[in-house]
C-alpha cells in the first residue's frame, strides 16, 4: 500500500519484491514438473562429489595423485575424492569388498587382474564374489624383474637361463629359492612367472613364491629372503641405488607397451553413480595427459616422493620414469623407450585383447578355472564405453581414442603370440601351466 504521498516506502518496495522472487519460484517448480523426466538430469552435476581410492606406493599411481594434487577432480564436479594409501595389494582387496559406506573404499589403483579375481571371487572371503569394473588402463610398461646380487656374476637378463642350473643346485644343497611377487595371479605375478617359465624354470615347483607388498621388497631383499622379485617402480630403482641386487629386465623388455595397472571401481557404486564414474574417470584421463608430458616428469617425481605419498627420493623416481636404466650390474642404457607410459600409445584406453590376456595367464597358473569363458568375463568387467564417454568430457580428440577394443596379436620376447581371437591356442602352445586344455 502507498502511503499518503502516493509513494511505497522503502520497506514496501522490499516486501514487494520478496513477494514476487516467491511467486517466480513457486511457479518454476510448478512448470518443471510438467516438464519431461530427464531435462534437468542432463545438466545436473554428479551424483555424488565424493568418492574414496586406494593407491600403493607405485610411480603408476601418480595419475591419481596428480588428479588429487592438481585439482583435477574438482574440475570435473568431485572436490570431495580421497586417495588414501594401501599397505598391500591384499588390504586393497579387503577394503573394495568393504566399500567406503563400510570404511573401506570405492576405487583403486590396482592390478589389472585383481577386478577378475575379485568379480569371479577366486580372492575373497568365503569365494564371495565382489562384482568390479575397470574403467581405465593407468599406464603401460616400467615394472622390473630384479635379482639377488648372489647371482650377478651370471648373464641374467630377459633370458633367465643361467638361473635354472644355479636354481637346481641351490636346492640341491638343501636350501630354499625364494621369488616374490606382490600378489598371487597380479601382474608382478604373471610377468615373474612368464620370465621364469621362458627359461624352462617351474615357478611352482623349482621355487617358492612368496607374496611381499611393494615397499616391502628392497628390505627383504637386503636381509636375504628372497633370490629374485618382480615388483613395479620405484622399488626396482631404488634396489640398484643401494647396491642390494641387480635388475634382470623390465618387463616392457618381455612385452613391449604392455597394459600394467588399472583403475577399477566396484560395480556397485559405478552403477549408482553413473555421472560421478564419469566425472572421476574424466579427472584421471586429464592428469594421465599431464603425467606424460616430458616437462612435467621431475614435479610428477617430487610430488609423488612426497611424505605424504611415497616418502622415496626423486632419484630413485624419475630415472626410470624417464626410460633412463641402470640395471644395476654394469649395464646402463639411455633413452630407452622403456620409460613409464601414461597416456601415449593409447595407454590409458583399457582394451579388452589386453584383459584377455591376463585373464587367459590366469587360467594357465590355475588362479582361474580352465573352463572360463573369458570373453564373457571380459565383457562383464571391463567398461571401455564409459572411458570413451569419459574421454569425450574430458576433450580427447577422436584421434586419440581407439576405433577397436582389440590392439590385436601381442609378440612376446620369446615369439609366443597371443591373439585375442584365439587365446586358447596361445594357452596351449606353453609348455608349462598348471591349466589342462
Amino acid at each position: 500500500m502507498a502511503n499518503t504521498s502516493g509513494k511505497f516506502s522503502p520497506a514496501q518496495m522490499s516486501l514487494d519484491r520478496r513477494n514476487l522472487l516467491k511467486s517466480a519460484v513457486a511457479a518454476l517448480a510448478a512448470a518443471s514438473v510438467a516438464w519431461p523426466r530427464g531435462v534437468f538430469a542432463e545438466s545436473a552435476g554428479p551424483e555424488t562429489t565424493k568418492a574414496v581410492l586406494g593407491y600403493i606406493a607405485l610411480t603408476d599411481a601418480a595419475p591419481l595423485i596428480i588428479a588429487k594434487e592438481k585439482g583435477l577432480f574438482a574440475k570435473y564436479g568431485m572436490p570431495d575424492v580421497e586417495v588414501v594409501k594401501q599397505a598391500s595389494w591384499g588390504a586393497t582387496r579387503d577394503n573394495l569388498v568393504l566399500g567406503a559406506s563400510a570404511n573401506g573404499i570405492d576405487g583403486a589403483h590396482i592390478l589389472t587382474p585383481l577386478p577378475y579375481l575379485m568379480s569371479t571371487g577366486k580372492v575373497t572371503q568365503n569365494n564371495a564374489p565382489t562384482p568390479m569394473y575397470i574403467l581405465a588402463r593407468l599406464n603401460l610398461d616400467c615394472q622390473g624383474i630384479s635379482v639377488s646380487n648372489e647371482y650377478k656374476n651370471l648373464k641374467v637378463g630377459v633370458k633367465a637361463d643361467a638361473l635354472k642350473a644355479a636354481f637346481a643346485k641351490k636346492k640341491a644343497e638343501g636350501k630354499e629359492v625364494k621369488v616374490a611377487m606382490t600378489f598371487p595371479g597380479g601382474t608382478h605375478d604373471l610377468w615373474l612367472r612368464y620370465w621364469l617359465a621362458a627359461a624352462g624354470i617351474d615357478p611352482d615347483k623349482d621355487a617358492s613364491t612368496i607374496v611381499v607388498p611393494p615397499p616391502q621388497m628392497v628390505a627383504n631383499m637386503k636381509v636375504g629372503n628372497m633370490d629374485a622379485f618382480c615388483v613395479g617402480e620405484p622399488w626396482n630403482e631404488q634396489l640398484v641405488n643401494q647396491g642390494i641386487g641387480f635388475t634382470s629386465c623390465t618387463t616392457g623388455e618381455i612385452w613391449s607397451k604392455h597394459p600394467e595397472k588399472a583403475l577399477g571401481m566396484r560395480s556397485e557404486w559405478v552403477d549408482k553413480n553413473p555421472k560421478a564414474a564419469k566425472a572421476l574417470l574424466a579427472a584421471v584421463i586429464d592428469a594421465q595427459q599431464w603425467c606424460d608430458k616430458a616437462e612435467n616428469k621431475q614435479e610428477l617425481s617430487e610430488i609423488v616422493g612426497r611424505r605424504q605419498w611415497f616418502n622415496v627420493p626423486v632419484t630413485d623416481i624419475v630415472g626410470r620414469l624417464n626410460g633412463e636404466i641402470n640395471y644395476g650390474n654394469g649395464r646402463i642404457a639411455k633413452g630407452t623407450k622403456l620409460g613409464m607410459k601414461f597416456w601415449r600409445d593409447n595407454a590409458s584406453y583399457p582394451f579388452k585383447s589386453h584383459d584377455a590376456w591376463f585373464v587367459t595367464e590366469d587360467m594357465r597358473w590355475g588362479k582361474l578355472d580352465a573352463k572360463t569363458d573369458i570373453k564373457a568375463l571380459v565383457d562383464k568387467v571391463n567398461r571401455e564405453d564409459l572411458w570413451r564417454a569419459a574421454a569425450q568430457v574430458a576433450g580427447v580428440s577422436s584421434k586419440d581414442i581407439p576405433a577397436s577394443t582389440s590392439r590385436g596379436k601381442e609378440i612376446f620376447f620369446d615369439g609366443k603370440i597371443f591373439d585375442p581371437d584365439k587365446p586358447l591356442d596361445y594357452l596351449k602352445s606353453q609348455a608349462i601351466k598348471r591349466a589342462e586344455v
